[in-house]
């Protein structure tokens, strides 16, 4: 199976310059569309100020025990409630994204585990309104029972490839899944500095 890193569920793919963004985050003028290094974009009246719009990074990790992985049921009425996918979610501003891959397993899973390696990086394009950049990792449980949460997950479960997979969220987590176990690799090394340590206050380097 050869590697795919661009998932879209739309087309024509929005540029960004969405109507709900309409007054300028620093002065609160009226942005209006200008062409801006090429591309059109929404720009301040007054103060000049630039609205660059960019796809939102996350982290998404493959948990595997031997021949199992890891999904969870996302809880409704949560966006694709009642849908199944790989744990991960949203970079924070103060995080690295090994530690986001690292503390949305514990969010959703109730897993601590330690990240292995870089399996590959995808680009999704859900709707108009969520772009997303996700870097794609390999991870092996270290303590902790599967466990959903108050918030996001009902339901976590091990799966083997060769059962049929629930109802998914994301055509990407189907293509994740199964060309690793279709050819089971390695991936890219990870800084071992920061492969176990937990969210915020594990500090850089913490172990």
């Amino acid at each position: 199976m050869e590697p795919e890193q661009v998932f879209s569920e739309y087309t024509p793919l929005s540029d960004g310059n969405s109507e709900a963004f309409k007054f300028c985050p620093a002065c609160g003028s009226r942005l209006a569309l200008e062409t801006v290094a090429g591309r059109s974009r929404l720009r301040c009246s007054s103060c000049r100020y630039v609205h660059f719009r960019n796809p939102t990074p996350g982290a998404v990790v493959l948990v595997v025990d031997g021949d199992r992985f890891l999904l969870c049921r996302r809880r409704p009425p949560s966006r694709w409630g009642g849908k199944w996918c790989l744990p991960g979610g949203v970079v924070e501003w103060d995080e690295d994204f090994i530690t986001a891959g690292i503390r949305e397993v514990r969010e959703e899973t109730g897993l601590d585990v330690e990240i292995e390696s870089i399996l590959t990086v995808t680009s999704n394009f859900f709707d108009t309104t969520t772009h997303t950049l996700a870097t794609v990792l390999l991870a092996k449980v270290i303590a902790g029972t599967p466990k959903g949460d108050d918030h996001e997950t009902d339901l976590v479960r091990w799966f083997s490839p060769a059962d049929e997979l629930p109802d998914l969220a994301f055509e990407g987590d189907r293509h994740i899944i199964q060309r690793y176990f279709e050819r089971p690799f390695d991936g890219a090394p990870v800084d071992p500095r920061f492969a176990r340590h937990g969210p915020r206050g594990g500090g850089a380097g913490g172990g």
